[in-house]
Formats: C-alpha cells, sequence, structure tokens
C-alpha cells in the first residue's frame, strides 16, 4: 500500500458502491405503487435473495452508522417481528406466485433480539411465502455479547448456517471509547457454541480507525481473531459522521486516528490476515481459500450488493423491515425508515415503500462497470460496453477523474481493459467513483476513501 496515495486520496469521501446509484440519490418519485407493479413484473423464473432488518439494540455502540435504537421492552420487539411476517405475507401476495429464494441475511441492529420463538416463527413465515432451497445460505448479524443458547438452537432449527461476528476490536481501551465491551472469552464461547450447533460459516467484522487505535492493538485483535480460526474477516475502516449519527458525537473525536495512522492500521491487518493464508477480496473482506467467497473471487463470479461481498447470482434483493432496501431488474426500493411510518404502512395493507430509483440504460452500464472493479479490481470496458451496446471510448471520455490515477500509477489501460495496481487496491473506491456519473464531490455523505 503506498503511504503517498494514501495521503493524497485517501481523505475522499466516496461511496463503498454497495449499490450503484447510491442510497442518497433515491427519491420518493418511486413509491409503494411503483415497487408493487414491479414485483408483479418479475419474470416466472426469477429467484431471490431475501434481507430482513432488526433496528433495535439493548444498547449503542458509539461508532454504529446502521439504522437502529434502543429498545428495553420486549413487547416492541414482538410487535415489530408480527410486522415483519406481515410485509412478507404482503410481498408475496404481491408477487403473485412462489418464487426461490437462495439466500437470507438478518442484519440490524441486533437480529438476535428477538426471542428464539419469534425467530423461529419469522423463518417458517418466509418459508411459506417463498420456496428456500434446501442449499439456501442464511445468514445472521449477532452480537456476542447477547446470544443465548435458545436462540442458537432456535437458528439451528431453522436452517442457519452463516454467523457474522461484531468484534471490532479486543483492546479494552478502544472497547471503552465505543461504548461495547466485549471479552475475547465471550466472543471464543460464542463461536464454540454456534460451531457445536452445526453453523459452520462464521464471519467477524473488524474495524480500524477507531478512537485510541493503534497498528499494535489492531495486530492482536487480529492475533486473538486467528485463534478462533473464522472462514472470513470484514475489515472497515470507521466511519466518523456526527452530523449524521448523532450519537458518534460520544466520541472523542481528538483521539481518532489521522490519515496516515488509518493507513498504516488497514495495512498491518491486510498483511496479518494474508500471511495467516487468508485471500484478500475486494476492498475489504478477507476467507479461507477454500471459503465459498474465495472461489467466487478466482472464478471471478463475485457480486456486491448491500451487504457487501457476495456470492449470491441472483438479480432480485427483497428488503423487509424499516429502512431495508430492496434491489430488482427495474431499480431500487427503500422503506420508510421510522419504524412507526413502517408498521402503519404495512399495517394497513399497504408496502411501506418511502423512495427509490428507476434504473436508466446509463445506470445499468456504469453498474456493471463499477461492480466488476469493486469485485475484480478490473474491469473488460470493451465485453461490458458491447453487453450494453455501448461504445468504450464514450465511456472513458465521460470518466474524467481517471486521468490523474492513471498519471499516479493507480490504474494501468490496456485498450479497453482498466486494471488497479496491485499496491493501490486500497484506492478501489476512487477508480470505481470515475465511473460514477451522479457523483458530487461536494457533499460529505460518504466515508474516507482509506
Amino acid at each position: 500500500m503506498r503511504a503517498d496515495l494514501a495521503v493524497s486520496y485517501g481523505e475522499e469521501r466516496l461511496p463503498r458502491y454497495t449499490s450503484y446509484p447510491t442510497a442518497p440519490h433515491f427519491s420518493p418519485v418511486i413509491d409503494a405503487g411503483t415497487y408493487a407493479r414491479w414485483l408483479s413484473e418479475l419474470p416466472a423464473g426469477a429467484s431471490a435473495s431475501l434481507y430482513l432488518h432488526v433496528p433495535f439494540c439493548r444498547e449503542m455502540c458509539w461508532y454504529c452508522g446502521c439504522h437502529t435504537q434502543i429498545v428495553r421492552r420486549d413487547d416492541l420487539i414482538a410487535a415489530y417481528q408480527r410486522t415483519l411476517r406481515s410485509e412478507i405475507a404482503l410481498v408475496a401476495e404481491t408477487i403473485g406466485r412462489r418464487i426461490k429464494v437462495e439466500h437470507i441475511h438478518f442484519g440490524g441492529g441486533t437480529p438476535t433480539i428477538m426471542a428464539p420463538e419469534a425467530f423461529a416463527e419469522l423463518m417458517a413465515a418466509m418459508r411459506q411465502a417463498f420456496f428456500v432451497l434446501p442449499s439456501a445460505e442464511i445468514a445472521v448479524e449477532i452480537d456476542p455479547r447477547t446470544l443465548t443458547a435458545d436462540m442458537v438452537e432456535a437458528m439451528r432449527l431453522s436452517g442457519v448456517n452463516r454467523a457474522s461476528l461484531g468484534v471490532q476490536s479486543f483492546d479494552p481501551i478502544v472497547q471503552r471509547a465505543i461504548n461495547r465491551i466485549q471479552s475475547f472469552e465471550q466472543t471464543a464461547a460464542v463461536v464454540d457454541m454456534l460451531r457445536r450447533a452445526g453453523i459452520a460459516g462464521i464471519n467477524f467484522d473488524l474495524i480500524y480507525g477507531l478512537p485510541h487505535q493503534t497498528v499494535a492493538s489492531c495486530l492482536d485483535t487480529v492475533r486473538r481473531s486467528l485463534l478462533l480460526a473464522p472462514d472470513r474477516f470484514s475489515v472497515f475502516g470507521y466511519a466518523h459522521v456526527p452530523d449524521f449519527k448523532k450519537h458518534q458525537r460520544m466520541i472523542n473525536q481528538g483521539a481518532l486516528p489521522d490519515g496516515p495512522a488509518r493507513h498504516d492500521q488497514a495495512c498491518a491487518i491486510a498483511n496479518a490476515l494474508k500471511e495467516a493464508g487468508y485471500v484478500q477480496i475486494g476492498l475489504d473482506h478477507f476467507a479461507r481459500p477454500d471459503d465459498s467467497m474465495a472461489v467466487a473471487f478466482e472464478e471471478r463470479t463475485l457480486r456486491r450488493n448491500f451487504q457487501g461481498y457476495t456470492t449470491d447470482q441472483g438479480e432480485v434483493l427483497l428488503g423487509f423491515g424499516a429502512s431495508a432496501i430492496g434491489h430488482l431488474p427495474q431499480g431500487y426500493v427503500q422503506n420508510e425508515v421510522q419504524i412507526g411510518a413502517y408498521a402503519q404502512s404495512i399495517g394497513a395493507g399497504r408496502l411501506a415503500t418511502a423512495k427509490g430509483y428507476g434504473l436508466t440504460d446509463d445506470d445499468r452500464l456504469r453498474a456493471d462497470i463499477i461492480e466488476r472493479i469493486m469485485c475484480e479490481f478490473s474491469a473488460d470496458l470493451g465485453d461490458i460496453c458491447a453487453r450494453h451496446g455501448a461504445e468504450p471510448e464514450a465511456m472513458l471520455k465521460s470518466a474524467s477523474r481517471l486521468k490523474p490515477l492513471i498519471s499516479d500509477g493507480v490504474v494501468r489501460l490496456d485498450g479497453d481493459r482498466l486494471a488497479v495496481a496491485n499496491d493501490s487496491r486500497f484506492l478501489v473506491r476512487s477508480v470505481a467513483a470515475a465511473f460514477d456519473a451522479h457523483l458530487d464531490p461536494g457533499k460529505q455523505l460518504h466515508s474516507r476513501a482509506v
């Protein structure tokens, strides 16, 4: 990783490109009626992935950038679960047939905050509404501090086969600074409990750039994590956006690492994981060589969606819950963010769509280019443009942000084929942004590039 480039490009605020166009460009012009029409137009052979958002936690982690809120009353969680079940039935009815489901992902918040029986009921509702394939990947995001044996058993009986554990950092100084106290022993016990239940796919989430974090503390977290041998790691840079996430004001901004320090932490983590035998995948993932994500990366079938990198090949993602985002061939839809407004719509028998985006032909072309860059660090512009009936020369001409990247050696251009230099892969978001026709550099809507 070149430190000089980390300084010159790393301060840019750029999307993570889990979609294109990105969520800030969604508009209320796309409403519940639009979503209903799009659902009814899904082709007969379509298969789908499901995302369920559970926006509740027992306490707030101050670094969090997710849509969530603190809840103490279990009856509110139970009521939300019933609303989710109603939404599932409503969407299935609107589609008009029982489509195949290949992936299910529970995100949050803390999905395992639900009662075990409520989780089982939700899984049963999905199996009734859709044809969940026996081979489907069913993944759940987990807070190791609150997971119970009863919930693990409910997950096992419901067919869950992958768990993503929030670790972030094992440094107690960092943990106190972000209001998330979680011991190594707690995490190890949860990993053991999951594996004994047959939930074999284990992912760890780590974060760099947190207050008081150092290269040494990052490496210690990696060292401890490797003792538990997870299949995958997601390694994210902390995005400090207190104007958008008010609870982040609890973090001492003066304790945050600067750009060069973030660069050093990201490098140290990546090098340690690669030395341990993990394959670096895209911007921020690492996986064992025999893991399905590493195989997809090697076979160039890796995809990107709102959960990050994925092996999911489907073109339909149905989002359920407050703030959940869906992706259909026609475009994107997002539910009401506020739980009350979401529940009111579903309770009245209406889809809870608040906004979205209808894709143009140019959007689809650019989305394909950006996805290949994000997933493979390269893009065959001639091939992609040919599939979309476009000219690569015109696309390159429109990508004026590429010029300095080429001059600085970040990007190599061989005819119509673009490739990110190996020592500049941490700047892949900057390369993808060159093809973003909607990007407004003057708006600070996104996280730092490094």
